[in-house]
């Protein structure tokens, strides 16, 4: 099977032989007739020899020629055309026109995703490589075939410095392979970009436009770099760019790297830095809240070092500070709505729009004082609703409250408890001071300690109460500006000095029992809660002698002092002793009669039983 030339060149063969068939020695001229065409010669016999040496010698000529084609178009610097037959795992199949066919590796036509490019029945582009197979297969090579025919355009591109596509098909170790009009190149890892590129593998597939940077055209080796023709780029930007840098310019840039404390912004071939804290007149926990890589975005000059090429870049400085007229946009009383952006131990912060933010303080959320921590009454994404307390634009801060817009349930706690009304609850907690009863949601009474018991000296609530009893009390006192209540346990029952007072008088004898001793002087129990003092000056007996008390003892004493707003009662056994005398010389003066009365001997013997017992 041939294509056109190789006919052509067969007829021109085929006449070639015709006219250099042997001629006679005598026929001088015949030499000169090689390149003249001959008119056809009759027909000879078959018997005839010359007819025969003839036939043998085109039959010689034509296997010679065929194979001399054969050899030139499976020349290893010959492009051939071939008809992919097959594909195999690892190899392909291609007609070439020639007594074998011929394969090339599978490698050569897939693309960046490992595909073949190319099918059976599909047209090729090869050249022969050296040596066979084993099965007697032509070894073939596509990417030579590509190369050569890519070779004049890479050449030129080389020479004049001009940039040419390449399509990156794989990765390698060290860089990357790409593919030039047919012709595979080596990108090294160093020259894919202006910084190194992690992701190699990611480029699959891409076009990029690079420079031919070496060039071996008899090993076949093309090294070519993309980082020389961005870095061409970059000057040429960076030139124009730096007629229009100067401080105070708005600029338009493409965002090219995020860090935690800011954005680079790539401005045309110079970059500059965008710090977080000149991103938003709002908080900005990390700069990806804003922008992202590769978005464009329009900043403004602050500063610009020329020296060392750097440039300090504002977004915020763009829109006028919102916190110049902030106390005009929220006066304080005004209800506003916030999204909740930060919740802390102390409170939560509500963004009112950008770059203003108030905080609501733990003590503003809520009328109730068991919350114990902002989150769990709002968290972080929430809508919130709030009345402004406070605006100080200078310091840049928005005081804000939420539970300014529930009713306050202290104002209508002396309607709904008013002082003396007995309320019940249960025991919240306990201190040294005294116990909390939550009356109701949100509101809590103190029961003082000196509050609990009319007749027991409690030390600490937690010899009476216990964390989670449920307990009456009486209201003592409303301070609803400082949320205050004031309870009263002992209130429920009589009050025993009240009762004690109304009782005793002054100048009354009494029995009572020392329940401790001072240094001067001791507490005596008089009636059940209620205590008096007897000082030393007036634990003497009749005769001015000192009576040594001690606790369990019982005497009778005689009030000598009364303070009832104090709750104070002193006491003495001089005093009864004195009484006890008054009484005898009073009997004296007057005697009784014999029929009714004491004699004077009955006044000795009371007078020495009372000696006695003292």
């Amino acid at each position: 099977m041939y294509d056109d030339n190789t006919a052509h060149n067969l007829d021109s063969a085929i006449s070639v032989q015709t006219e250099n068939e042997p001629v006679a020695a005598s026929d001088e001229g015949s030499a000169n007739r090689v390149d003249t065409p001959q008119p056809p010669q009759p027909a000879q016999d078959d018997n005839k020899q010359p007819m025969t040496t003839s036939t043998e010698d085109f039959a010689t000529a034509l296997e010679t020629f065929t194979t001399e084609v054969e050899e030139q178009q499976t020349s290893e610097d010959h492009v051939l055309k071939g008809t992919v037959l097959k594909l195999t795992p690892t190899h392909v199949v291609v007609d070439i026109g020639a007594k074998s066919e011929g394969m090339l590796p599978l490698a050569e036509v897939l693309d960046h995703e490992g595909k073949p490019k190319v099918q059976p029945g599909d047209e090729i582009d090869v050249m022969r490589d050296k040596g066979e197979t084993e099965e007697g297969y032509i070894n073939l090579s596509h990417q030579k075939a590509q190369r050569l025919r890519a070779w004049d355009e890479v050449e030129h591109a080389y020479n004049e410095k001009k940039p040419i596509k390449a399509v990156v098909i794989d990765r390698i170790r060290g860089g990357l392979t790409v593919d030039i009009l047919g012709a595979r190149a080596f990108l090294p890892g160093s020259q894919v970009d202006l910084r190194p590129v992690r992701n190699l593998d990611g480029m699959k597939g891409q076009t990029l436009e690079v420079a031919v940077i070496k060039l071996n055209k008899k090993r076949g080796n093309i090294v070519v770099s993309r980082k020389q023709i961005l870095e061409q780029d970059q000057e040429s930007k960076k030139s124009k760019t730096l007629e229009h840098l100067e401080e105070g310019a708005a600029l338009t840039g493409v965002v090219k790297n995020l860090t935690e404390y800011g954005a680079f912004v790539d401005l045309g071939g110079i970059d500059g830095l965008l710090h977080i804290t000149d991103m938003s007149w709002g908080r900005l926990t990390h700069p990806r809240e804003l922008v992202n890589v590769g978005d464009q975005i329009q900043v403004k000059v602050l500063k610009f070092d020329k020296e060392k090429q750097r440039v300090s870049l504002g977004f915020k400085q763009l829109t006028p500070d919102p916190w110049l007229d902030a106390s005009h946009r929220y006066p304080v009383g005004a209800h506003v709505s916030g999204r909740v952006i930060s919740v802390t131990d102390y409170g939560a912060f509500v963004e009112l729009e950008q770059g203003i933010e108030g905080l609501v303080h733990v003590s503003e959320m809520t009328w109730s004082k068991r919350m114990k921590h902002p989150s769990k009454l709002v968290s972080v994404g929430d809508t919130v609703d709030c009345v402004v307390l406070n605006v100080n634009p200078q310091e840049r801060r928005i005081s804000l409250g939420m539970r300014q817009l529930a009713a306050n349930p202290w104002d209508s706690l002396h309607d709904k408890f008013p002082v003396g009304t007995t309320v019940e609850g249960r025991v919240r907690n306990l201190t040294e001071f005294g116990a909390f009863i939550e009356i109701e949601d949100g509101i809590d009474g103190l029961v003082h300690v000196s509050n609990l018991s009319w007749t027991k000296r409690v030390k600490h609530p937690s010899e009476v109460l216990k964390k989670g009893d449920k307990v009456k009390a009486i209201v003592l006192a409303i301070e609803p500006d400082k949320r205050r209540l004031s309870l009263g346990v002992k209130q429920l029952q009589p009050d025993v000095w009240e009762t004690f007072f109304q009782q005793h008088h002054v100048g009354d004898v009494i029995k009572g029992k020392v329940l401790r001793v001072a240094t001067f002087g001791a507490f005596v129990e008089i009636a059940e809660g209620v205590e008096g003092l007897c000082h030393n000056s007036e634990a003497v007996d009749a005769n001015g002698q000192p009576i040594h008390l001690e606790p369990g003892q019982e005497f009778d004493f005689k009030i000598i002092k009364m303070n009832p707003e104090e709750k104070k009662v002193g006491l003495s056994i001089r005093a009864v002793g004195e009484e006890a005398s008054r009484a005898e010389v009073e009997s004296y003066k007057h005697p009784v009669s014999s029929t009714g009365g004491s004699t004077i001997g009955e006044l000795v013997s009371w007078k020495r039983a009372g000696n006695d017992q003292g």
